[in-house]
C-alpha cells in the first residue's frame, strides 16, 4: 500500500517540478514528453521505494501485536449504578 500511495505521489510532484524544469531550462534532445516521463518516473520510483520501506517497517511486528495495541487503547465504559443498589 505504501509503494501505490507513495508512487502516486511522486508521479504528481514530478509532474509539477518536472513540467516546472522544462519551462524553464527548455525539454532537451529528448523531447518535452519524454522529458516529462523521466521526471515523472524517476520521482514516482523513489518515493514509492521509499514510502514501501516505511510501511513495511510500520507493519512490522508479531501477529495479533494490532489487535492487543487496539484492545488495550479502546476507551473505557463506566455504567451507574441503579438507585436503590446498594454496596
Amino acid at each position: 500500500m505504501g509503494a501505490l500511495m507513495g508512487g502516486t505521489v511522486g508521479l504528481a510532484m514530478g509532474f509539477i517540478f518536472g513540467g516546472y524544469a522544462i519551462i524553464k531550462q527548455g525539454p532537451g534532445p529528448n523531447g518535452v514528453i519524454r522529458s516529462l516521463g523521466q521526471y515523472m518516473l524517476g520521482s514516482a520510483a523513489t518515493f514509492g521505494f521509499f514510502m514501501s520501506i516505511g510501511s513495511a517497517i510500520r507493519t512490522e511486528g508479531p501477529p495479533g501485536s494490532m489487535q492487543r495495541w487496539a484492545e488495550a487503547r479502546a476507551a473505557v465504559v463506566l455504567m451507574e449504578k441503579e438507585r436503590g443498589e446498594r454496596r
